[in-house]
């Protein structure tokens, strides 16, 4: 007789199918319903404003400039949490997961407070010349605070699991440090940086609560994409909400496609090296 994996299958999967349904297949079933009703040409209409296109322009340039900032930020981080043993390491490793924890709106509010310009950083940047709160770079920091977890939890495990027997093979083969990292220990994490680098821009597109306090909000200028969906849903105009909403859960998914693409032929790479 054959054994099944889980016990009650029919029964579990039928409960994980239901919540899925509901909590994600229904909401994003009823967007796209309410995009569809609007017809092709008056949702083009929409979608290609003045006013909606550099909201895109603003949040995906502001997303990848936050993705590529983490990637070096947050790989540093998982390397250093991984590798080296240091008094606090316990209270920096707690301190990563704060932004999943802390409600989006509170970190936006202490950014500004951070860094608006009579803020305990703000000042100081203010005296250079440089402005943070009620710009892109403001938008770009609220994007990399409440992203940066995804990239160093995606990394830090694929690094505590590595083999340090390959590493002490290419050393005992004349391998410099460089090389290692080069062409043992970055092919084995590739799939893992594609994984945090998708997910994190998945959330900086996303991203809300954080950004509208120290974005400033001005429309062509600082004008993220789900603020400009918001104010389409106070104006109570639900198909121009939808319609925008959409381009941005066209992206992510187009983001996860080709992230899952990558991660397959990385993988395949891996395997066979």
């Amino acid at each position: 007789m054959q054994r099944r994996v889980l016990p009650g299958l029919h029964l579990t999967l039928g409960l994980t199918l239901l919540y899925v349904s509901i909590i994600v297949v229904l909401p994003l079933g009823a967007l796209v319903y309410k995009a569809a009703s609007l017809g092709f040409t008056d949702y083009w209409r929409i979608v290609s404003s003045g006013r909606a296109v550099a909201s895109y322009r603003v949040t995906v340039l502001c997303a990848l400039a936050a993705t590529a900032f983490n990637l070096v930020f947050g790989f540093a981080l998982a390397w250093v949490l991984v590798r080296y043993r240091f008094p606090g390491r316990r209270f920096v490793d707690a301190l990563v997961d704060l932004p999943f924890a802390l409600p989006t709106a509170v970190a936006g509010i202490a950014l500004t407070a951070l860094f608006a310009p009579n803020g305990w950083f703000g000042a100081y940047l203010a005296k250079v010349g440089i402005q943070v709160a009620y710009t892109p770079l403001g938008i770009m920091i609220a994007m990399a605070f409440t992203s940066l977890p995804f990239i160093v939890r995606t990394i830090q495990p694929v690094l505590e699991d590595l083999d340090p027997a390959l590493e002490e093979a290419a050393q005992s083969l004349g391998g410099s440090d460089s090389a290692i990292f080069r062409k043992v220990i970055l092919p084995l994490l590739t799939p893992a940086l594609l994984a945090g680098i998708s997910l994190a821009f998945a959330r900086s597109l996303g991203e809300f609560g954080a950004i509208i306090f120290i974005a400033g909000n001005q429309p062509f200028q600082t004008e993220i994409t789900a603020l400009l969906t918001f104010i389409r849903l106070e104006e109570y105009d639900y198909q121009a909400a939808a319609a925008i909403a959409s381009v941005l859960l066209i992206t992510a998914f187009a983001m996860l496609a080709v992230t899952n693409l990558l991660q397959a032929r990385a993988l395949r790479h891996t395997q066979r090296a």
